[in-house]
């Protein structure tokens, strides 16, 4: 997926890396964006990942999180014609928005959509947009 990004986009950059351990410096990005990639992480890992999160994000900076709803764990085998063996967590959006309050943000739109029946989604579908603090004194809401 990175090799068709850079193609697509040459002028961009694009790095691979573990959520748990970003190789980028404190507070070096304004936003963060999360899509669907926190949903084969069981939960215990999530504080770990939220927490990387905030340390690389600027006061204030925006965090945008993807993922299946519900209270589920499924395991696939076979996706796309290849054999695979991946584990899905579907989580409550409020217990989702409870671990990021606990790494220190502020869940500020929490948008939950029914599955797109022509995509094929099986399920409902969060999106959770999130800021981490901004620096008291700095003219920023806190």
């Amino acid at each position: 997926m990175v090799a068709v990004a850079r193609k697509a986009y040459p002028g961009l950059r694009f790095e691979e890396g573990s959520m748990t351990g970003l190789d980028l410096p404190d507070g070096g990005l304004g936003g963060v964006l999360a899509w669907y990639s926190i949903v084969n992480l069981p939960i215990e890992q999530l504080p770990a990942v939220f927490a990387e999160f905030r340390r690389v994000l600027l006061p204030g900076g925006h965090l945008l999180v993807a993922f299946q709803a519900g209270d589920d764990t499924r395991h696939g085998s076979e996706w796309f014609g290849h054999q695979i063996s991946l584990d899905l967590y579907l989580r409550p959006p409020e217990r989702v928005a409870g671990l990021l309050a606990q790494a220190g943000f502020a869940v500020h739109a929490q948008l939950v959509r029914e599955p797109d029946g022509s995509s094929g989604e099986s399920g409902p579908r969060a999106h959770l947009l999130a800021r981490s603090p901004a620096v008291a004194g700095s003219g920023q809401t806190v």
